[in-house]
């Protein structure tokens, strides 16, 4: 299950470089941004294999500056990094693909970023339903102190 969780959060953390980059420079005036290839532009799959590649050191460094190793509850931490992964890859696909989406409006905020925080949420309580268990279980044998 950890090697899992690693792989799902590295998948994820890449799929929200590659499109923070697409987004950024899709709205430039550089044409070779906006080639597509069956409706993905070419930029975000040569950008989400680059961001495959470094992942796991971004993943790990936003660990050692946030001083996550060092805190003797990893619970609450663990639960807010995995929501704001969901987030911004919701975010991130908006708009990369569904630029359409990012029109509609609450009373001035984006509707789009609305559902992606609903979303985002019930995505998180799901991922901790199916991963937190193990590291519960983990816990019981090393009690916190």
């Amino acid at each position: 299950m950890k090697t899992a969780n690693k792989f799902i959060q590295n998948g994820l953390v890449a799929i929200i470089m590659a499109c923070s980059v697409t987004a950024l420079l899709s709205s430039t005036s550089f044409s070779w941004v906006k080639i597509e290839l069956l409706h993905i532009p070419i930029f975000f799959i040569i950008s989400l294999v680059g961001s495959l590649m470094i992942s796991e050191d971004v993943r790990t460094s936003f660990k050692k500056v946030l001083r996550f190793e060092k805190r003797e509850d990893k619970r609450p931490i663990w639960e807010v990094g995995v929501g704001m992964i969901f987030f911004f890859v919701q975010i991130g696909l908006v708009e990369v693909f569904f630029r359409s989406l990012m029109v509609p409006d609450l009373g001035g905020m984006p509707l789009y970023i609305v559902f992606s925080f609903m979303n985002a949420f019930l995505a998180t309580v799901i991922y901790e339903e199916i991963f937190y268990p193990s590291l519960l279980k983990q816990r019981n044998h090393h009690p916190v102190k």
